[in-house]
């Protein structure tokens, strides 16, 4: 059970690109001189040990709140679209929240989200890391449960992943990208022709088209970065036979 609910929180998490974000206002922003609970909209790629990356800006409410107490939640919603929200999956991640320097993260960051590489070397625009503490799920009535950081990381990282992953993505999109859409198409039952791949972790990969992101799990988890061509390769056969 508690690899099935830990397994739920990474699925959700990875499958979307967007999250609500808690910060505390500082004092001085806050009403009456006190310290204040405040929400926002931001856009969100998670890193290959489950740690949301974000893109701030120094002028945001948020980030001045960040700089006072690091301490945040972020809530990644996937009941979009059903009849009864309150049957549907959300979680909320608790973690601090630090600014971080780096081209890996920020390049994971921008191919999750392209269109940010219109304001990510602005002066006031700056990465942040979530270090996860814990995390609350509620997959449906009745399905509900705290998992602690060690139980969410469960699935180790593969080794040389992180490293290899921007030239995996590359490779996909500029020579595979029938691939792409054999993914999209025949195992996930999407239209449209023109999907890219922007990530690649230890389960599963994810793509983009447009505005809309969607994931493609693995069977099994990667053990190393040298798995993930076996793997790519194995999904085409099954889009073919499907």
């Amino acid at each position: 059970m508690i690899e099935d609910m830990s397994r739920a929180v990474r699925d959700l998490v990875r499958s979307l690109d967007r999250a609500a974000l808690a910060t505390t206002l500082p004092a001085p922003l806050g009403e009456g001189g006190a310290a204040w609970p405040y929400a926002s909209l931001v856009l969100a790629a998670v890193d290959h040990d489950l740690s949301p990356i974000l893109l701030l800006s120094d002028l945001a409410e948020h980030t001045k709140a960040i700089a006072a107490d690091g301490r945040v939640s972020l809530l990644f919603d996937g009941t979009g679209g059903l009849d009864q929200p309150l049957a549907g999956p959300r979680v909320t991640l608790l973690g601090c929240a630090a600014r971080i320097t780096g081209e890996r993260r920020a390049r994971r960051f921008l191919a999750r989200h392209p269109d940010a590489a219109m304001y990510a070397d602005f002066k006031d625009f700056h990465f942040y890391r979530v270090a996860l503490e814990r995390a609350h799920l509620v997959a449906g009535f009745g399905k509900i449960r705290w998992l602690e950081a060690a139980e969410l990381l469960a699935v180790p990282v593969p080794a040389g992943l992180p490293e290899s992953e921007a030239g995996i993505v590359n490779h996909m999109n500029n020579d595979h990208a029938d691939a792409l859409q054999l993914y999209a198409g025949k195992l996930l039952g999407l239209p449209g022709s023109d999907w890219r791949m922007t990530g690649i972790d230890a389960e599963g990969l994810d793509l983009r088209r447009g505005g809309r992101v969607v994931r493609l799990p693995f069977d099994q988890p990667l053990a190393s970065a040298a798995e993930a061509r076996k793997v790519l390769v194995a999904l085409v056969g099954q889009a073919r036979a499907a």
